[in-house]
C-alpha cells in the first residue's frame, strides 16, 4: 500500500471547504464546534472510557457538561457496561448517528456529495440571519466549485 503524503492531500483539496463543511454540520446537527471536533477525535480513537474522552477535551473550550448532552443527544453511547468486578468502567463508541455524520462529512470533504441546496434539507438556506446568507452563499459556491473540478 503506497504511503499518502502532503502532496496527495494537497492534490485532493481536502481542507479547502473544511470550514464551510464544519460550519454546515454545526448548524444542521445542532453541535457546536468543539462538539464535532471532539466526536470526530473520539471516532478515531473506536472505543473509549471517560478518562480518554477527558484528556480529548483538553485542546477544546471547557464546557462540564458536554460529556452528558452527547450522551443525552445520543452521539455517544455505552458498548459495554461496568460490572464493579470484572470491568471497572463503562467502554463507549460513537454512535451510529455520529459515524453517519462523520462519513457524509468526509464523503463531501473529497467531492463525492454536496451539501444540500434546498430549503427544505437545509435550514442554512433559508437565510434567516446574516450569518445563514453567507454560508449559503458559500455552499453554493462550493458545491458549484466540486461540480465543475469533480464531475458531481
Amino acid at each position: 500500500m503506497r504511503k499518502l503524503t502532503s502532496s496527495d492531500l494537497k492534490e485532493l483539496n481536502l481542507l479547502k471547504y473544511y470550514r464551510i463543511i464544519r460550519k454546515w454540520a454545526c448548524k444542521s446537527y445542532n453541535l457546536n464546534d468543539a462538539d464535532l471536533e471532539l466526536i470526530i477525535y473520539l471516532d478515531a480513537i473506536d472505543l473509549f472510557t471517560k478518562n480518554d474522552f477527558k484528556k480529548g477535551t483538553y485542546s477544546y473550550s471547557w464546557d462540564n457538561r458536554r460529556w452528558n448532552k452527547l450522551l443525552k443527544q445520543e452521539w455517544i453511547v455505552v458498548w459495554r457496561k461496568r460490572n464493579r468486578t470484572t470491568q471497572k468502567y463503562n467502554i463507549y463508541k460513537i454512535s451510529f448517528k455520529g459515524k453517519r455524520l462523520i462519513s457524509r462529512i468526509y464523503r463531501i470533504m473529497l467531492g463525492e456529495e454536496e451539501i444540500p441546496e434546498t430549503e427544505r434539507s437545509n435550514l442554512i438556506m433559508k437565510r434567516n440571519s446574516y450569518t445563514d446568507k453567507v454560508l449559503a452563499t458559500s455552499i453554493l459556491n462550493m458545491n458549484k466549485d466540486k461540480r465543475y473540478n469533480h464531475g458531481l
